[in-house]
């Protein structure tokens, strides 16, 4: 399959005896394969027992989320596994087949320091409420990063070792960690590459512990929220450019400048406090994001004034500014200026 070899991660929440047939076909293809209990109980402690003769079970009493159970199986594959590897991860569930993981392998291990994701094409045999939430995250993304990803919920990923260390400091505990993996990976400067593979779902996906409200709630709360605290930004910021730019008889740049001064003032309070709770040193990230409005304030004068001159309504220009510069400040806010790391030690683990 591949020159280097390959090591499959499957987080595992109270699996059937579908997860003990993947685990076969990875063995007869000569994968290693780690899996993690995610707080499974002991009703099913006999499948995770029968699981130990394919592969090395990982896991903990009580459920932690897909999040975690992802990071808990990079520790210990970044901690116990040494050479030339590509990571594979992989649903319980029935729904990846060897030979898409080994698509995925072969890209990842041609591509180092590429994400690859194992894309499914969402057709009429697809559940709805599947075609429904790959459709919305799928246009959330493309808002909140400027780029397209097709399958923004595959659970089918590989990459190289190199990027398990970025992994593992991506925030996220349950199903929105996949998410924030692809807002992370833009930041970071990741590439991502999609492969076509096999779309299966097995009951109507009724296997699928992902809850439609809980869940996509966790998804999208962020990226909501802090909407929501823009929208406000934007309004009051213009609000002020329209009396600023009366007040000083079109002064267009002065009251540009005006509007965003009050504007980021209180878009960084209601952020730092509010959407992402930042605890670090105010100071450092109020000079961070003193920086970063900078940037957007030159850049948003700039096309601004490239607009007007060509000929846009000087209000409508605005508007179009504003929607152009909220995915970069998004990205740079979340993943940078009030970015939380986690301790690695949180996900120390322990073979069952």
């Amino acid at each position: 399959m591949c020159d280097s070899f390959c090591v499959a991660l499957i987080p595992a929440y109270e699996p059937d005896n579908l997860l003990l047939d993947l685990l076969c076909d990875l063995r007869t293809a000569g994968v290693k394969t780690i899996v993690v209990d995610d707080g499974s109980g002991p009703a099913y402690a006999e499948v995770f027992r029968q699981a130990k003769e394919f592969a090395t079970v990982l896991g903990y009493a009580n459920n932690q989320g897909k999040g975690h159970a992802l990071k808990y199986g990079f520790n210990y594959i970044n901690e116990h596994i040494h050479g030339r590897y590509v990571v594979v991860t992989m649903d319980a569930d029935g729904q990846h087949r060897v030979v898409d993981a080994e698509k995925v392998c072969d890209l990842a291990e041609q591509h180092a320091g590429t994400l690859v994701l194992g894309s499914r094409k969402q057709g009429e045999g697809s559940p709805l409420r599947s075609r429904f939430g790959n459709f919305v995250t799928r246009k959330v993304y493309s808002l909140s990063t400027g780029r397209t990803v097709y399958d923004t919920q595959t659970g089918l990923r590989a990459f190289d070792a190199k990027l398990l260390p970025f992994l593992l400091q991506v925030p996220g505990e349950r199903y929105e960690y996949e998410m924030n993996v692809l807002l992370a990976a833009v930041r970071e400067g990741i590439a991502i590459e999609e492969v076509s593979i096999s779309t299966i779902y097995l009951e109507d996906n009724r296997r699928s512990h992902f809850s439609a409200v809980r869940d996509s709630w966790r998804v999208y709360k962020e990226i909501l929220k802090f909407s929501a605290v823009s929208l406000i930004s934007c309004c009051v910021d213009y609000l002020a450019y329209t009396l600023l730019l009366l007040i000083s008889g079109d002064q267009l740049a002065f009251a540009n400048i005006g509007a965003r001064f009050i504007s980021a003032s209180l878009n960084f309070s209601l952020n730092r406090k509010y959407i992402f709770k930042s605890e670090g040193r105010l100071w450092q990230s109020a000079l961070q994001y003193f920086v970063l409005a900078i940037f957007i304030l030159f850049s948003n004068t700039v096309v601004l004034s490239l607009l007007v001159n060509g000929g846009v309504n000087e209000y409508i220009a605005k508007l179009i500014t504003e929607i152009m510069f909220f995915s970069m400040s998004w990205l740079v806010q979340r993943f940078v200026i009030f970015r939380k790391k986690r301790p690695l030690g949180k996900y120390k683990t322990s073979v069952l």
